[in-house]
Order: structure tokens, then C-alpha cells, then sequence
């Protein structure tokens, strides 16, 4: 079997997700960079839009299947290839799992997502303060619910003591506030969690920082 492609970018919210179900999967992949900001942003160039004009990282190749959407991409690594899974087959905890990890993915991420921070500065000439305010809501906001959704599930991880696609999630979204300077201490157990997530190896070798096209 050939090995698999990651088109994305060393910041990328979404790329960082499967970047980590990769890694929790130990599975061997290449990555492919897409700097969302130079020359205007290569996800707008001919090249990257032949593999998805929706124009957004990350894309996964895997000989003739090719896939966008982080969440998606993880479901398909869950369900193609062997070793721990981040969503139970089956049982109360999979749609436990998969409801956590869309209210970070689908309601928290877009909201603050580099395209929409670009629209507010460009459309609206939102100053960075004004720009930071918007982000630090939705962030506060999300969290603020997450934390008493965890307090009735979580074990060592999120959802008790294995790890989950909930917890793929949680670290790059609480990355990204804390490079927002989002003040997270009224939330003990997304800290407490992420301290623990932030320990395996597979997190720390998917941190942005850790990439070949970290600045």
C-alpha cells in the first residue's frame, strides 16, 4: 500500500486533528504544506483547488481516495485501518463521542477559523483588539459548556480513560486559545486534560510546533 499524502499546514486547527489520528494510529504518512497566508494563501492556487475547491486544508490522499474534512478523514482511518479507536463501534459512548467532538469542531472552530478572522479584518476593518474580542467569546463560550458537559464523563481523557476522537479535538482548539491569550483557568478540567493528552507521544509529534513547516 502506498503511503498516505497530508496536505495541510503547521497551524491548522483541522490538520493538527488528523495529524494526531494518524499518529494514534501509527501510521506512516507524508505531509505536504499549504501556507494558508503566503502569496495570499496557497489554498486559493489552481493546484490545491484540483484537490479541494472548497479551498481548505486539511486533505488526505490515500491511493485513489482522496478526502477533506477533518472529522471525516478520522472516521475513515477509524473504520480502514487497525489499532485503538477514537469512536467506539458501538454502544452509548459513540454518540457521546461524536456529540462532544462536534461542539468543538462545528460549533466552537469555524467561528474563529483563519478565513473568518481574515472576512472581519478585511470586509469589516475590525481592529486586532476588536478582532481578539470576537475570538475570546466564542471561545469562552464553547468551553464554558464543554466544561460541565466533561465534568459528567471524563476519566483520565475526556470521555473516561481511553482516548477519543473528543480528545483529538480539545488539544487544537485549546492551542489556539491559548495563542489568542484566552484565559483558561475556569476551566480546571479541559486543563487537567490536555495536560495529560499533551504527555503522549502522539500528541506531542502532531504539535504545530513539531512540523516540518513550523515558522
Amino acid at each position: 500500500m502506498s503511503e498516505m499524502t497530508l496536505y495541510g499546514y503547521w497551524r491548522s486547527s483541522a490538520a493538527y486533528r488528523v495529524r494526531i489520528a494518524l499518529n494514534l494510529k501509527q501510521l506512516n504518512y507524508q505531509q505536504r504544506s499549504v501556507h494558508l497566508v503566503n502569496e495570499g494563501g496557497e489554498q486559493h492556487q489552481a493546484s490545491f483547488k484540483s484537490l479541494n475547491p472548497s479551498e481548505l486544508v486539511p486533505v488526505l490522499v490515500d491511493g485513489e481516495m482522496q478526502l477533506n474534512q477533518s472529522l471525516t478523514i478520522i472516521d475513515y482511518l477509524d473504520e480502514q485501518y487497525p489499532g485503538a479507536r477514537l469512536v467506539p463501534e458501538m454502544g452509548m459512548q459513540r454518540y457521546l463521542i461524536r456529540s462532544l467532538a462536534q461542539d468543538i469542531a462545528i460549533d466552537i472552530h469555524p467561528l474563529n477559523n483563519l478565513r473568518v478572522l481574515q472576512y472581519l479584518s478585511g470586509q469589516f476593518d475590525l481592529q486586532a483588539e476588536h478582532k481578539a474580542r470576537w475570538y475570546k467569546h466564542w471561545i469562552e463560550q464553547g468551553f464554558a459548556s464543554l466544561e460541565t458537559k466533561l465534568q459528567g464523563c471524563r476519566g483520565r481523557y475526556c470521555v473516561g480513560d481511553e482516548v477519543s476522537l473528543v480528545d483529538v479535538c480539545l488539544v487544537p482548539q485549546v492551542y489556539n486559545a491559548e495563542r489568542f491569550n484566552v484565559d483558561l483557568s475556569s476551566y480546571p478540567i479541559i486543563q487537567e486534560v490536555t495536560a495529560a493528552l499533551r504527555a503522549l507521544p502522539a500528541f506531542q509529534n502532531a504539535a504545530p510546533e513539531n512540523q516540518p513547516d513550523a515558522e
